[in-house]
Parts: C-alpha cells; sequence; structure tokens
C-alpha cells in the first residue's frame, strides 16, 4: 500500500466527523493542496456539486480546510480525472452507488492512479466498499467484484442492531466471504500496514458475527 493512510467510513448521518476520526484525520492531513472525490452517482452533476461543497465544509469544520477541491464525474475528462488523481493530496470516494462508481473509475482508467498514490485515501458507505480487495454491493448481487485492492478488508455500511434482514444477509454471505458491517460515525483506518478502528463493528465469518478486532484481519 502506497497511501499515507486508508481510512474506510460507513456514514455520518449528522454531517460532521466525530472528534475521534477527526482527531485522526488532523495527524495526517498535514497537507491539504487539494482534495479530489470520486463520485458514486456519476450523472448527477447537481448533487456531485452538492455534496463535494457540503462534504468539504465536514473538514473545514474541524480544522481541516483545503486550498481546492472538486469531483470527478462524467463531466470530467480522462486525462484530466487521472492528473487529478495524480495531484490529490487526499483522495474521497463518495457514496451512493458502488457498482457505478467503480464503473466511473474503470471509464476514467483511475484504478492503477488510485493504487500507486501516496495522498490520504477515504471512503464512505459505498466508496469504502470500493477501495477492497473484494468489494460487495449486496443490492446488486451477493457475489463480489475485484475492488481498488487498497486492503482485504470488505465492509457493508450502515448496519445496525435493528437490521435484522440486512444482518441475515451478511450471515449468509460471510460463509464466502468475510464481510465489516459497520455502524455509522464508524471508521477502520490502516497506516503503515497497522490496522486501528473507530465506532461499533461487527465481523462476520463462516455465518457468525464477532465484535471487530484487527486482529480478524491477520487470519
Amino acid at each position: 500500500m502506497k497511501a499515507k493512510l486508508l481510512g474506510l467510513f460507513s456514514g455520518f448521518p449528522n454531517r460532521s466527523f466525530p472528534e475521534e476520526i477527526a482527531k485522526r484525520l488532523r495527524k495526517v492531513l498535514d497537507k491539504r493542496e487539494k482534495l479530489v472525490f470520486i463520485s458514486a452517482w456519476p450523472m448527477d452533476f447537481e448533487q456531485n456539486d452538492r455534496d463535494s461543497f457540503g462534504m468539504h465544509g465536514m473538514f473545514e469544520a474541524c480544522g481541516l480546510a483545503f486550498s481546492s477541491f472538486c469531483v470527478i464525474d462524467e463531466r470530467t475528462e480522462k486525462a484530466e480525472a487521472r492528473e487529478l488523481i495524480r495531484e490529490a493530496s487526499c483522495i474521497f470516494l463518495m457514496g451512493g452507488n458502488a457498482t457505478q462508481q467503480f464503473a466511473l473509475i474503470r471509464k476514467k482508467e483511475l484504478a492503477e492512479d488510485i493504487r500507486e498514490s501516496s495522498a490520504v485515501i477515504l471512503g464512505v458507505s459505498a466508496g469504502s466498499a470500493n477501495m477492497a480487495k473484494r468489494a460487495l454491493d449486496i443490492w446488486e448481487s451477493h457475489e463480489p467484484y475485484d475492488g481498488l485492492g487498497l486492503a482485504d478488508i470488505t465492509i457493508k455500511a450502515h448496519v445496525s442492531a435493528e437490521s435484522s434482514e440486512l444482518i441475515e444477509t451478511l450471515l449468509a454471505i460471510s460463509h464466502k466471504l468475510p464481510v465489516c458491517a459497520m455502524e455509522d460515525e464508524s471508521a477502520i483506518f490502516v497506516e503503515n500496514g497497522e490496522v486501528s478502528f473507530v465506532g461499533n463493528i461487527r465481523y462476520m465469518r463462516d455465518g457468525k458475527s464477532y465484535p471487530f478486532t484487527p486482529s480478524w484481519l491477520k487470519n
């Protein structure tokens, strides 16, 4: 892994980073020249502009404003998109539709540039899913697909204790593929090969659910 830090997030319904996550980001985002978002709704330009502005506001609110920010979607020419990734201080894969986002990454030929980046790379929800070696979008299929391969961590976002039907689905999938079921406002970080986490996460494997600890990812 060449990234300075990987951050896999579930979601932030309050539209702000919890302090424990903000504190971690402050440690690594000492260079904040360009924040590059990658859309998970590539054709919804109005939403992309609105969401990128709002998400940059989350950084700004905790003292981490960037000199500039932009979003890669279907408006962005391939050469420009690749240059933006190469110049990014932070790459942020947005939430939305995971398979549409990955199709955009393939179309703009960004995968290798993302893997080679030494920036801080963050993802939320669908974006976090696509960071995996084996990605999962259960709304499209229960079969995994090859993701970016930044980490061998397959996540499902927005899972709460009340999500009984979703939990049963993930437990069934876990016979073939271990899954980290993440509640909102949780995070998994990978830095220098070490895994740490914030919030409530369950590790599902072989049809069983366990409290998440980084040691599971070493087995």
